[in-house]
């Protein structure tokens, strides 16, 4: 747990808190009227809490599971104070959300373990999602952590996908490895990393089709996708991004499903907090599928991608600044 109790920057917290206001504010209101008139809590107070959270999109499984863990703790200690109510929350769901595999505490934010071959990130999602400008902002962050960095415009089923790419990679300063529409995905991906490797990049991230309208037909494009670049890196892709609109709520988690179905995702971004009260899904989402959330879209700018830390999300919807109810 070291890597996520790194110090927080003053800057990065206030983003933090400035994308998560509108949940923040829905789910406070929703709790302060759960505990309303309340010295401690009881039923009644876990019943509200429920409902809260239920209509936070959090969702039902997840819900259930931290009332379940609230009651234990209640139980526990006899008697808590619905002051100490946001407290509680904190440390509980906190301790219910995955966690990435194999982070270093000595590697800052974006910061990656450089070898021979390059880091690979094949990106996965629904048109409509962020998908483009996340690998956009991926990069940017990649490139300032002292990476070199080089895209893949594998999808091709879609001409502007391979358009917006170009303009990200321009805007970045980072080059695009494209060819034209309809072409071979999994040939742009392999083009990708051999070229990777002969520049010696650090980082690799391939765009990919975001389409869902058959699963069968998404899953083989994405195993060709995958087999083909093992040849050229032999553990690539380290990373299959899966990303996810957060305002689209319980819709985000059905998207989830089918690209958790599809192919092995392990690692999730959540997009477009900052303009929704559905921040919630977040939690929902890590606790159902298990997979760690990786990266917050918290606004529009390159900067505002953040690395995920539970500690310091949950801490911003539930406590004021100073860290206390």
């Amino acid at each position: 747990m070291g890597f996520f109790k790194k110090l927080f920057s003053k800057e990065k917290k206030e983003k933090l808190d400035s994308g998560l206001q509108k949940t923040k504010e829905g789910v406070w209101s929703k709790i302060t009227h759960a505990v309303a008139g309340k010295s401690k809590v009881d039923d009644e107070v876990l019943d509200n809490l429920e409902e809260a959270f239920i209509t936070s999109d959090v969702g039902v499984d997840t819900t259930l599971k931290i009332i379940d863990r609230i009651q234990d703790r209640v139980a526990r200690d006899k008697y808590v104070n619905s002051n100490e109510l946001n407290n509680l929350l904190c440390e509980e769901i906190t301790d219910m959300l995955a966690r990435p595999e194999n982070e270093s505490d000595e590697l800052g934010d974006f910061e990656i373990k450089k070898g021979n071959d390059p880091y690979v990130i094949m990106v996965v999602g629904v048109n409509g999602v962020g998908k483009t400008t996340t690998i956009g902002k991926l990069a940017a962050q990649y490139k300032k952590a002292g990476n070199k960095v080089i895209l893949g415009a594998a999808d091709t089923f879609r001409a502007a996908a391979i358009e917006q790419l170009d303009i990200w990679g321009e805007r970045v300063g980072v080059p695009v490895v494209k060819q034209k529409m309809g072409s071979d995905p999994a040939a742009v991906a392999f083009d990708t990393l051999s070229s990777a490797k002969a520049q010696g990049a650090d980082v690799v991230i391939i765009d990919t089709a975001g389409r869902l309208h058959n699963k069968v037909g998404l899953m083989n494009e994405l195993t060709k996708i995958k087999n083909v670049m093992k040849r050229v890196v032999p553990d690539a892709p380290q990373e299959i991004l899966l990303v996810l609109d957060g305002s689209t709520g319980q819709n985000a988690f059905e998207q989830a499903r089918q690209f958790v179905a599809a192919t092995e995702v392990n690692a999730l971004a959540v997009t477009k907090l900052d303009g929704t009260a559905k921040g919630g899904v977040v939690i929902g989402i890590s606790d159902q599928f298990k997979i760690p959330v990786k990266y917050i879209g918290i606004g529009e700018g390159i900067d505002d991608l953040q690395i995920f830390r539970p500690e310091e999300f949950i801490r911003s919807l539930f406590l004021n600044s100073e860290g206390g109810n």
